[in-house]
């Protein structure tokens, strides 16, 4: 009987060992769960910050760029281009026209003849000497091949006929897996559906919206 009773004791002991192991493998399991948790809590707003502050840089400077090629657009067009395809043709194949004045329109004392010399020059010159590449120009950065949206017009503004050029993308286009509301949270002006953009439409005006 005394064998019996210390046999069960043994038994009992040794599941309440288990058992113990069980538990305390489950509490770490827990507490590491907990961890990770708080470690995520803490990284996605600096990893949402960080990814924001690169992707938008790029996709800024890529405007900056546009913006480059269309004032040189505009230099032989006297207008903007609408889209990118035009952009590109213009800037391979034209010319600028250079003119030279000789003499001095806005000098009372001068009594001599005023006449202009033309010269040309390849735009495209410009365009490599400014570094851009027109085959790459409407794409947008981390955009997935996604094209940056560009409206041209022109407008009369305060009695005078002017161009006028919007181009810019959504935030949604760029952010990839930060293209949602929720990360507002983070950051209470962030939208997606937000654009980064320069040019109005409604004025002769080519400022970026990240210059305001």
């Amino acid at each position: 009987m005394a064998f019996d009773l210390i046999k069960i004791f043994i038994i009992a002991s040794k599941q309440t060992e288990k058992m113990r192991l069980l538990i305390n493998a489950i509490l770490i399991l827990l507490v590491a769960g907990l961890v990770l948790v708080l470690v995520g809590s803490i990284q996605e707003p600096i990893n949402f910050k960080n990814e924001k502050q690169k992707r938008e840089r790029a996709v800024i400077d890529q405007l900056m760029t546009i913006r480059n090629a269309q004032e040189l657009y505009r230099s032989i067009k006297e207008e903007f281009a609408p889209d990118f395809e035009t952009l590109k043709k213009v800037l391979e194949t034209e010319n600028f026209a250079i003119i030279k004045v000789i003499g001095d329109p806005d000098d009372p004392n001068f009594t001599g003849e005023i006449t202009y010399d033309t010269s040309y020059a390849p735009a495209i010159d410009s365009v490599r000497a400014l570094g851009i590449n027109l085959d790459s120009l409407r794409y947008v950065p981390y955009g997935n091949g996604a094209s940056f949206e560009m409206k041209a017009d022109t407008i009369t503004y305060q009695s005078t006929l002017v161009p006028v050029l919007e181009v810019g993308a959504k935030r949604k286009v760029f952010m990839g897996k930060f293209a949602s509301t929720r990360y507002a949270k983070y950051d209470q002006n962030y939208d997606p559906e937000k654009p980064v953009k320069f040019g109005n439409m409604t004025a002769p005006n080519l400022s970026g919206n990240w210059e305001r």
